[in-house]
């Protein structure tokens, strides 16, 4: 088989050698708080205490006793996830060698690769300029490498139109039977609507934006007069970065769009997982990972570091 950069097989072994294995030794329990299943069978009855969770109050019990009890459940680790993959023009851009779309690319593999090597069902749906892929849940290193090949046959998107991104979420919804857990992976650059559909989806999925970006998208560079097009429309403009007033501008409008972005993400109740075109998905996850166990420590009544409060 061919060695080529672009080969799946390829692809796979060396995210194998590189990232799984070495992500596979360091995540050890966290790998618990990052993938958590949803069945639970009864295990015992215990006493109310402190910072329990209310919903698992045996009421009966808890009548005939005279004293609060709580069920206590053994965890099903069975887990089905899902990528809803927006491979739409902008997906295209890197300022680098490296692409959006290759970023994706590999988080994709490496978190199926992941899951499927502790048993669990992978699936995806592809958005273009419509939905246009529906790959169903299925186990094993075969249907990685099957869904990594259909990610990098599908051909560069030109500029059509704005992505609707509310239309990938809202064709999951109807795909997706049984709860969860739910990639969400794209720059969202996107039209309105988005974050009303997200927030419906976390009402029965557990939800993960992976955000994507590259750095020349927050901060131009000091270049001179320079074309920049929309990858979205394919519409030009031609500026001056060496103006640094316009730089400064289009620093502010950046910020601007980062904090609308993060507030979507706390109003529909979604972890975010920021993805740069410079950065190691080694270290990306695990920060994330990082990120989740200190949110769980937090629901059982520990505190989270102020650093990490604005972080969705």
């Amino acid at each position: 088989m061919s060695e080529s950069p672009r080969n799946p097989e390829h692809i796979l072994r060396r995210l194998e050698w590189t990232v799984i294995r070495r992500l596979d030794g360091l995540l050890h329990g966290d790998y618990r708080t990052l993938f958590r299943g949803f069945g639970l069978d009864l295990a015992d009855l215990r006493e109310y205490q402190y910072h329990d969770d209310v919903r698992y109050i045996d009421w009966n019990v808890t009548a005939r006793l005279a004293t609060p009890y709580v069920r206590e459940y053994n965890e099903d680790r069975d887990v089905t996830a899902w990528f809803l993959l927006d491979l739409s023009p902008s997906i295209e851009f890197g300022s680098r060698e490296v692409q959006k779309r290759s970023i994706s690319a590999e988080f994709v593999t490496v978190l199926a690769r992941l899951l499927t090597r502790h048993g669990n069902r992978v699936g995806a749906v592809f958005y273009g300029d419509r939905v246009d892929t529906v790959i169903p849940a299925r186990g094993g290193r075969r249907h990685v490498l099957h869904l990594l090949h259909r990610v990098l046959s599908r051909p560069a998107h030109s500029g059509a139109g704005a992505t609707r991104l509310a239309e990938l979420i809202d064709a999951a919804f109807q795909v997706m039977e049984r709860r969860s857990i739910v990639f969400v992976v794209s720059d969202f650059i996107s039209a309105p609507g988005w974050a009303e559909s997200l927030a419906r989806l976390v009402r029965r999925h557990e939800v993960i934006a992976v955000r994507l970006y590259d750095p020349l998208e927050m901060e131009l560079p000091d270049l001179g007069m320079v074309v920049i097009q929309d990858a979205e429309t394919g519409e030009q403009l031609f500026v001056d970065t060496h103006d640094r007033f316009f730089r400064r501008r289009f620093a502010a409008a950046a910020e601007r769009r980062e904090k609308a972005l993060r507030a979507a993400f706390r109003e529909a109740g979604v972890d975010a997982l920021e993805l740069s075109t410079d950065d190691e998905i080694v270290n990306a996850i695990l920060r994330f990972a990082d990120l989740r166990k200190r949110r769980s420590q937090l629901a059982t009544g520990g505190m989270l570091p102020r650093h990490l409060q604005t972080s969705t």
